[in-house]
């Protein structure tokens, strides 16, 4: 997937096996097939051309992400707690992405809270 969101372009096995053999020695078959694999599973979609397909990512790099996050924090027994562990793990610089995505949801009225920074007893 790395290589399809890279290019964010339909792609074929030749060009991403070219691209993987930059790094490392693979055989046509095993990129096309995962790449079968990915279609499969629904992750890409694919285009016929010729005797080849074009394969072209469903989502974004980041909507995946956001749904991997989304999915494990529905599966905790206590989301605030999963929060909290979550933001410990941060660096400042995540927390500032954090910060400013709030500010982005929320719209230019509403302030965000500091994501780095802990409420006083008054804000509990």
């Amino acid at each position: 997937m790395t290589r399809v969101w890279k290019w964010n372009r339909p792609v074929t096995v030749r060009e991403v096996l070219e691209d993987l053999q930059q790094e490392r020695s693979i055989a046509y078959t095993t990129v096309m097939t995962v790449l079968d694999n990915l279609h499969q599973k629904g992750w890409v979609r694919r285009e016929s051309e010729g005797r080849a397909y074009r394969y072209e990512a469903v989502s974004t790099r980041a909507a995946y992400a956001a749904a991997l996050m989304n999915d494990a924090w529905s599966q905790s027994d206590n989301p605030a707690a999963a929060l909290i562990a979550f933001f410990g793990m941060m660096s400042e610089e995540q927390r500032q992405a954090l910060g400013d995505a709030i500010r982005i949801v929320q719209g230019p009225e509403t302030p965000a809270p500091n994501p780095g920074s802990v409420p006083d007893a008054g804000e509990r």
